[in-house]
């Protein structure tokens, strides 16, 4: 069928299907961005689906009649439910603790897909913009914030995501893009990134936002683009390559595809030959796609969030574009964070950054945030 029943295997014990008693089988499965449940009988080769609220689905495992798996939904965390072969009901097991966040506040997720280069189709989610205690100013369009997802041939999906929530309960429309290498669209979407990062998944962040103007759902005057680790590439790629975005939020990410190449860790010390090519032998094309190389193309305010013990993207990338853009006279902002590796882990790192990305948007867009925001220094923001 027109489906993935598995996901890149980024972390150990990953499991996308087991074993029930009986020999049948219970699987997740995902089809265009959403995930979904069912069950495998040995003497039948149709799926019988399992009916579910959740839209995100992993970690399966079995034992006897009984199946565990992790589910979670637009409007649900993450929580453990058990389902059994006599009732086909699943369950909850195990939950955190209620968040305590009125569903108003809570924006959900519109999967949309919109034409891209090469004659594609790239995908999305949408979130519009909700607060039930604010009104936008008649006449207006909000701001949009385009997110790209890490990996790059990961995903994102529709689970609650209380930072993108973070944003559209400011004011801000959001797009998550599942650009071409994203897993979820089949064999084909997923191999479009082969040899090409760091071109096609910047065509189908351009080609999303270039959608939701046109459909005059957002402000084109206001846009901006975010990401973390090989999203955050994708973020200085877009910023250094194309025009369209007025601002730019880069969390340890890349600069220096060479550097990477040469300094990065074991896992995924071959990952960039399939991305982009055998290096040395294409040093060039290494050269030619690296932001750091083509400062002067950048002609938008960065702010970058960089862990000190990254063993993946070492702190020097960040580092190496800030000093570039700070000489090129370019608004620039650089939060650096001890204690955190790739990707944040603290509380109060998560915090900070939020609030400090809020602030860099107000001042790059010119709004007064109603949050109580600490001061963050931008260099060369002027008035």
């Amino acid at each position: 069928m027109s489906a993935e029943f598995a996901t890149p295997l980024w972390t150990l014990g990953m499991s996308n299907y087991d074993f029930l008693g009986d020999g049948a089988i219970l699987c997740s499965y995902t089809a265009d961005g959403s995930w979904f449940l069912a069950t495998l009988s040995p003497d039948s080769q149709t799926l019988k689906p399992v009916e579910t609220l959740y839209t995100q689905i992993s970690d399966i495992y079995c034992q006897g009649e009984c199946g565990w798996l992790v589910g979670a939904a637009p409007q649900l965390s993450a929580e453990l439910a058990q389902w059994t072969t006599d009732d086909r009901n699943l369950t909850t097991v195990a939950r955190g603790e209620p968040l305590g966040i009125d569903d108003g506040f809570l924006s959900r997720p519109q999967p949309i897909s919109f034409p891209s280069g090469d004659n594609a189709v790239a995908h999305g989610f949408y979130y519009p913009p909700s607060n039930p205690d604010y009104t936008a100013p008649e006449n207006s369009k909000p701001p949009l914030i385009v997110v790209c997802h890490g990996g790059p041939t990961g995903a994102t999906g529709t689970s609650l995501n209380l930072k993108l929530q973070y944003w559209t309960s400011r004011g801000f429309a959001v797009l998550d893009v599942n650009y071409r290498g994203s897993t979820g669209y089949g064999r084909d979407y997923r191999h479009a990134l082969d040899g090409q990062w760091g071109i096609v998944d910047v065509e189908d962040v351009v080609a999303g936002t270039r959608y939701l103007i046109d459909q005059q759902l957002v402000d084109r005057k206001k846009v901006a683009i975010r990401g973390s680790s090989a999203g955050g590439y994708t973020v200085l790629a877009a910023l250094c390559f194309e025009d369209i975005f007025r601002a730019g939020a880069c969390l340890y990410g890349i600069g220096d595809l060479e550097t990477l190449a040469r300094d990065t860790h074991k896992f995924e010390s071959h990952y960039l030959e399939r991305l982009v090519g055998p290096y040395p032998e294409q040093q060039e094309t290494y050269r030619a796609r690296s932001p750091i190389h083509h400062v002067d193309r950048f002609d938008c305010p960065v702010i970058f969030f960089q862990g000190l013990d990254d063993r993946v993207v070492p702190p020097e990338q960040a580092l190496t574009m800030v000093k570039a853009l700070r000489q090129k006279q370019m608004a620039v902002a650089y939060l650096p964070f001890e204690g955190e590796s790739h990707g944040f882990r603290k509380a109060e790192t998560i915090k900070t950054a939020l609030e400090a990305e809020l602030y860099f948007y107000g001042r790059v867009f010119r709004f007064k945030p109603a949050d109580q925001l600490p001061i963050t220094p931008i260099f060369n923001i002027g008035l």
